[in-house]
């Protein structure tokens, strides 16, 4: 503390410790008032929570979906609960995964008259959607070819590739609907695998299919049928497509055309 001025002092002291008197004074009224900032500043800072997003406030919980047994293809159904049984007992997988499947099916058509008839590619692609239920695809040239009027990116096919649920469908109406609608039908050939398990199937036209109406086709298309598997060798991918219900012609019996 700073004491009052004496009698004794002269003016010039006494004004000295005036001045002084009244820093002081202004001193100790401005402490209280910043330490009551700095604590109310510490106390807003702990109160400050982690400020939410509207996504994580008005975001709910997805609802699970489960799959029925109803909603499984057939097919698929006979494969995971009989076919793969038998093929472990037959080949001696150690694994179920070792166990060949059909990884997707591919239907082709070619368009050689696609170069003189214009309307002959839409026909062909409505053709392959009603038989497969999915959009498929113009296949175009590569190359020019003079001697065949081909140009590069003229349409030369269509194709479609099924996989997946879609693919187990198909398989099952072409197994049990279509190929018995084939006349004089004997079986299909045993020998058309390409080595790894593949098999390559062609049909003289596309009447026999249940989903196309005979009187609205504008002429016979043949197509080529693909059945990609994981099979290891013909005779593993021959055995499952046998277990899936694909006729194959005994090995006395002639093939006939389809």
């Amino acid at each position: 503390m700073v004491s009052a001025p004496d009698d004794n002092m002269t003016e010039e002291q006494k004004t000295k410790a005036k001045a002084s008197n009244k820093k002081s004074k202004k001193a100790s009224a401005k402490k209280p008032v910043a330490e009551k900032a700095a604590v109310k500043g510490s106390s807003t800072r702990k109160s400050k929570a982690p400020k939410t997003s509207k996504s994580q406030v008005t975001a709910k919980p997805k609802p699970k979906t489960y799959v029925t047994r109803e909603q499984i293809p057939r097919m698929k159904l006979i494969y995971a609960e009989e076919v793969v049984q038998v093929l472990t007992r037959e080949f001696g997988y150690k694994n179920s995964m070792e166990v060949p499947r059909i990884v997707k099916i591919v239907l082709n058509i070619g368009l050689g008259e696609a170069l003189e008839s214009n309307s002959a590619v839409g026909a062909a692609v409505g053709d392959l959607q009603k038989i497969s239920g999915q959009k498929p695809i113009e296949n175009r040239a590569k190359v020019s070819i003079a001697n065949f009027k081909l140009r590069e990116g003229s349409v030369v096919g269509t194709s479609v590739t099924l996989r997946g649920n879609r693919m187990w469908q198909f398989y099952d109406r072409f197994v049990n609907i279509t190929l018995p609608r084939v006349r004089d039908f004997r079986g299909i050939s045993r020998t058309s695998f390409d080595g790894r398990g593949n098999y390559s199937l062609g049909m003289r036209d596309q009447s026999t299919f249940p989903e196309i109406d005979y009187n609205e086709i504008d002429r016979m298309r043949g197509m080529q049928l693909n059945f990609v598997t994981t099979a290891r060798s013909d005779e593993e991918g021959r055995r499952l497509l046998e277990l899936l219900g694909m006729p194959f012609a005994r090995v006395d019996e002639p093939v006939g055309a389809l």
